[in-house]
């Protein structure tokens, strides 16, 4: 793993991790009170219960005829105190003034009820109880437990999570070190192939116009330019300040395909162009440019030798179709994808049909790619 995928990775999980806590922190914190809540209220519960119980047992000894009178002492640990009418100490399981604030505590539950009629004198009883943390220790113990492993799970995913993340900058940085690869092989070719037919002329002399060292050295500058003018495109499209202008586009598909001519009479291709002539566009130069370049530049280049290569140019639509190697089935969903090669035996960079769909979104035209596994492909653009 690169050092920039195991940053991206670290800060992911640090934030998800981070928020996984915290959010759990917050929902164990709501639970806990609830449930700390729901306990404490059970605990109070038997104050009442033994409210109920101890003020029933002072009336049986107020009703009894018995002399020995014995304090109903009550249950739970919980302590009991009656008062009279003054609120003043009659007798109980403790020693204990009349509470000013009668309220509970961390560690101890009070209640006082009024015992009407004032059975031996009694006017009020006061229960008191010491908090039982047990429950709530044994749930906080839970709580942590569960975050814990809780924690580790999350940890786990998060970390396969991250791996999915950073997955996509893997890809592209994947797609832009092999674009990158091919960049410098596809410019080294043609440059390598200039600079060893210019040795051959100064070594041997003057040539001829037609001579074949300067048909290669034309086919190679043209595909360095074109190479080039591609990439350029792509890098400042963004950026691009299109100049949109009422263009001859006949005149400029056969200018065209004078500039494409030593590339596909070196590949004895042959050509069938209906051109109707005064075809006129809306569209900026440049991207008129790019558009019949990329699509003519893969009719040769994916095409056979001695095939064919037709062009039709009419108010509606432009149409180049070739005899080529065509395109499977299965590879038509993807191969408008920016750096996506379906066949990477002509090499390239898979960037000229993304730079077609792009211009044809942008003028808002249609384009429609016909194509069959070797037997070859049509391009149609309609406006």
């Amino acid at each position: 793993m690169l050092n920039s995928e195991r940053r991206s990775l670290a800060r992911f999980l640090s934030i998800y991790l981070l928020s996984t806590f915290l959010l759990f922190s917050i929902a164990s914190w709501i639970f806990y009170d609830s449930a700390k809540y729901h306990m404490l209220s059970q605990q109070k519960e038997l104050l009442g219960y033994e409210s109920d119980r101890t003020i029933a047992k002072l009336r049986e000894l107020h009703m009894s005829d018995s002399q020995r009178l014995k304090y109903p002492i009550p249950t739970n640990k919980i302590n009991s105190v009656i008062y009279d009418t003054d609120k003043s100490y009659i007798f109980g399981t403790i020693k204990q003034k009349y509470p000013t604030n009668i309220s509970d505590t961390v560690d101890t539950l009070q209640m006082v009820s009024t015992i009407f009629p004032h059975y031996l004198g009694a006017g009020y009883l006061l229960l008191t109880k010491a908090v039982d943390h047990t429950p709530m220790t044994e749930l906080r113990h839970k709580i942590l437990l569960f975050m814990l492993i809780g924690g580790l799970l999350f940890m786990v995913l998060g970390y396969y999570l991250g791996r999915l993340f950073v997955s996509p900058m893997r890809n592209a940085m994947a797609q832009m070190n092999r674009f990158i690869q091919d960049t410098t092989h596809e410019m080294n070719t043609p440059i390598s192939t200039i600079l060893t037919n210019i040795e051959m002329i100064e070594t041997f002399g003057k040539c001829d116009s037609n001579a074949d060292e300067l048909n290669r050295i034309a086919i190679a500058s043209k595909t360095l330019s074109h190479i080039y003018d591609d990439l350029a495109y792509l890098n400042l499209n963004h950026d691009y300040h299109r100049d949109i202008k009422y263009l001859n586009l006949s005149d400029l598909l056969n200018e065209r395909l004078d500039y494409f001519s030593s590339m596909y009479r070196a590949k004895m291709l042959r050509v069938s162009a209906c051109i109707l002539e005064n075809i006129y566009l809306d569209i900026d130069q440049n991207d008129a440019i790019r558009l019949i370049d990329n699509i003519i530049s893969n009719s040769i280049k994916y095409n056979r030798t001695k095939g064919t290569l037709s062009i039709i140019l009419t108010e509606k639509l432009l149409s180049i179709s070739d005899s080529g190697i065509g395109i499977k089935r299965e590879s038509m969903s993807i191969i408008m994808e920016r750096f996506r090669r379906v066949d990477s035996s002509e090499g390239g960079f898979g960037i000229g049909l993304s730079i077609i769909q792009q211009i044809v979104d942008y003028y808002n035209y249609s384009i429609q790619i016909e194509s069959e596994f070797n037997k070859g492909t049509k391009v149609t653009i309609k406006w």
